[in-house]
């Protein structure tokens, strides 16, 4: 991949549209509610007859948080009523059990990440619960092997508290930090101080965690470049391995939450492409390596290796160092990929407890990947994390020729390339760096169900 990048504010402009950003292929829209339970089960059995069974990746939803952020478009519960979050966990450990059955004692558990909500609204004691489950129910790789996440909110943890997760088996923590400017936080509603991010951070170095993450959100209300300017300034000063750097999508006609946002205090559109321009220049000039997507990192770290030496993967939970696994999701809304399928469970927790107490999957729907479906994912995973596409690679994989096989989509970058985002030859596309943050468009040429105008996606750029 190429490793320079390149800020054109014309063609940025010209090729910020909607589009998905290709955490799966065929994206969401596609899951369907004839995929149920049984068709799980049988994408489960069928990924333990291939010749090498994939490692096991587990995501779980902690759906819970003390307070409303403006902004969230996550599926939450906004409760003080901490007793639904011990309910909450006792079913987790059925969904856990019925889940492990599925799988082979021999198939390792990998990587793990805990999302939301807000993991940390559970108790260090609870999260203890939890761990203990999983191990109980999985097999645990060796601890060099393990890539063990969670989310924290600064405003959930003590210090004190961040070295009893890593005492649990974590060792990777994302810090939700979105803005340090208090204006800002308060037309959020998300008020936090520096110095408790100071704090935390240098409680996770103590602790020894392998990789500190923090994420950004630029475009939110009242967010100007200076102020701004100022927050990465904070940032680069704690020098996290780990820097996502979101753009916020403003859609208080789906989220609820957003309608809360004064309209007066949001920026203008050409301040998001403004406050992007100046991450980037400020994070690769601090010395950090653009993955790619919203995410950055240091040279050293192991996304940085992984993009290097051509290992990067990308799943439901971003860029990943993790060798392809198969994904079980666990909790309301968690996705899951198993096999040739992806599944998504259940969206409340009613329906959760009442499958569950009938022992049952919580799948709600899914999706089963046809041939063609393999092919495009492999082809814009090769585009979303390396940055090219070999055409005789691909085209032995799956038996075809591939300027054959994608005439059409070929036909379509005609324009990218001569705008100089990529390079097109008679065996390879590759992504130049003046295309690498319209990385998206170039991937959406192959997608085959875009033009059925199905799904409301963020802007690429």
């Amino acid at each position: 991949m190429q490793d320079s990048l390149t800020f054109d504010r014309p063609l940025v402009e010209k090729y910020d549209r909607p589009g998905p950003r290709y955490t799966s292929y065929p994206t969401a829209p596609q899951f369907h509610a004839a995929f149920a339970e049984d068709e799980y089960r049988a994408a489960a059995e069928r990924s333990h007859r291939q010749e090498t069974p994939k490692p096991l990746s587990v995501y779980v939803h902690i759906p819970f948080c003390h307070s409303l952020c403006y902004y969230c478009a996550c599926n939450k519960i906004i409760t003080h009523n901490t007793e639904r979050a011990a309910a909450y966990l006792d079913w987790l450990k059925r969904e856990i059990e019925l889940q492990a059955a599925l799988f082979d004692d021999d198939r390792r558990l990998t990587q793990l990440h805990l999302g939301g909500g807000t993991p940390t609204y559970l108790s260090n004691a609870q999260l203890g619960e939890l761990m203990a489950a999983l191990e109980d129910a999985f097999h645990f790789a060796p601890l060099e092997a393990r890539e063990f996440s969670l989310e924290v909110d600064p405003r959930t943890v003590t210090p004190a508290q961040i070295h009893e997760l890593r005492a649990l088996g974590f060792n990777r923590l994302s810090f939700g930090v979105q803005d340090f400017d208090p204006d800002v936080q308060q037309a959020v509603n998300r008020v936090q101080s520096e110095a408790q991010v100071v704090e935390l951070v240098a409680a996770a170095r103590e602790a020894g965690f392998r990789s500190v993450s923090v994420d950004l959100i630029y475009g939110l209300p009242l967010q100007t470049v200076a102020s701004f300017d100022a927050t990465l300034d904070k940032i680069i000063a704690l020098r996290p391995d780990r820097i996502a750097a979101y753009s916020y999508a403003h859609l208080p006609e789906l989220f609820k939450a957003q309608r809360l946002i004064r309209p007066e205090d949001m920026p203008p559109p050409e301040r998001k492409l403004e406050l992007l321009e100046l991450t980037i220049r400020r994070l690769t000039e601090a010395g950090y390596v653009y993955i790619g997507m919203d995410h950055f990192a240091l040279p050293e770290d192991e996304l940085s290796r992984a993009r290097e030496d051509g290992t990067l993967q990308r799943n439901f939970q971003g860029y990943s160092t993790q060798a392809d696994c198969d994904m079980i999701g666990l909790g309301i809304t968690a996705i899951g990929k198993v096999g040739d399928s992806y599944s998504q469970n259940v969206k409340d927790t009613a329906q959760y407890q009442a499958r569950l107490e009938a022992g049952r999957l919580p799948v709600m729907r899914g999706y089963r990947l046809s041939d063609d479906d393999r092919l495009r994912r492999d082809v814009i995973h090769a585009l979303m994390c390396h940055g090219a596409v070999d055409f005789a690679e691909i085209g032995a994989r799956y038996g075809i020729d591939f300027r054959t096989y994608f005439a059409e989509p070929l036909e379509t970058l005609t324009e990218m390339q001569e705008d100089g985002l990529i390079a097109l030859t008679s065996d390879r596309l590759e992504v130049l760096p003046a295309g690498r943050l319209m990385m998206r468009n170039v991937a959406m040429a192959f997608d085959a169900y875009l033009a059925a105008g199905q799904g409301r996606y963020s802007r690429t750029v």
